[in-house]
């Protein structure tokens, strides 16, 4: 989301903003993030890294926002003119049949960051809506390369990949949109979606819009909130356990770096202020996959190779979840 959303628009301007977010992560999955060390020392081609760089993330404003440039991502993906909404087949929002497996019986509820068309219409987005702890725009535009591949068309890409992998696993999954509407939905109500389909687990796709030279994923987990609307205490232990089993398989599979401009190395940052976090009643995380505004995390994000396998590091990291 760049920090994605209202969801990552953060009380400031994200380009000024600095946050120094909470962390604590004593066993982020040791074997993987070990497995990660080695890979860099060995010096693997296009692996992520860096510096380290400014805390804070840059957002791209929900306000009056013109239409992104056509971007330049991998072969496999399509050339639409930018800001345009994916299309999908008139089945598209009805959920396949999964085939029976080890997730059979579990609900995966699946959350695209943003949507292509809310630069359309920033009215809409625009509108303030109750996260529990105080008021937010209903969404934003997200962010985008600096050569115009969108966060929005980014993260429906690997929602549908992912889609694809869990239902081979049995399980039943949806997504909060398919790019099958103008705009939206509003961070309150893809809440609302994952507890209302009693999700097993909901995991919310992002990627950051922060500084060039910073890189790397980070995932975001619910804090324990108890304000107006909102209640997490009841799926902060959940939600860190699903958290921390999916940056570790992300780790191993995509070989990417945990950021190394925010949670101190290990991936893993608490928020307070996120609605889709606060209003959520089942076990629910952020996933910012890398920063678009970097060169060499954009490099990544724009791969169709690379959106695979982090489809796949997601996926595993549900699955261990949901099988405990």
């Amino acid at each position: 989301m760049s920090y994605a959303g209202p969801e990552f628009e953060p009380p400031q301007n994200r380009r000024s903003r600095r946050r120094p977010l909470v962390v604590g992560l004593a066993a982020l999955v040791p074997g993987a993030l070990l497995g990660w060390l080695v890979y860099e020392a060995v010096g693997a081609p296009g692996g992520p890294g860096g510096t380290a760089g400014t805390a804070g993330a840059t957002r791209t404003a929900a306000v009056a926002s013109p239409a992104p440039t056509a971007g330049s991502p991998s072969a496999d993906d399509d050339k639409r003119p930018a800001g345009s909404p994916t299309p999908v087949p008139s089945t598209a929002s009805a959920p396949a049949a999964a085939p029976r497996g080890p997730l059979t019986g579990k609900v995966v509820v699946i959350d695209p960051g943003h949507n292509p068309g809310n630069f359309r219409h920033t009215a809409e987005i625009n509108r303030q809506v109750d996260i529990g702890t105080n008021r937010k725009e209903c969404d934003t535009t997200g962010t985008s390369t600096n050569d115009g591949y969108t966060e929005a068309r980014f993260t429906l890409d690997v929602a549908r990949r992912l889609r694809t992998l869990l239902q081979q696993q049995g399980a039943t999954v949806k997504l909060t949109q398919d790019g099958d509407r103008p705009w939206g939905p509003c961070v309150d109500e893809r809440a609302r979606i994952g507890n209302t389909a009693r999700a097993d687990a909901v995991v919310s796709i992002h990627a950051d819009g922060s500084a060039a030279g910073n890189r790397g994923f980070h995932v975001i987990l619910p804090a324990s909130v108890h304000a107006g609307a909102a209640d997490t205490r009841a799926i902060v232990g959940p939600s860190r356990d699903l958290g921390e089993r999916i940056a570790g398989n992300f780790v191993r599979v995509t070989g990417s770096a945990p950021s190394n401009y925010l949670g101190d190395g290990t991936g893993i940052v608490t928020r307070k202020d996120l609605g889709g976090l606060n209003l959520s009643t089942v076990p629910k995380v952020f996933l910012e996959c890398g920063n678009m505004r970097d060169s060499k995390d954009a490099a990544l994000l724009t791969s169709g190779a690379w959106r695979q396998k982090a489809a796949q590091g997601i996926s595993e990291g549900i699955v261990s979840f949901l099988r405990g």
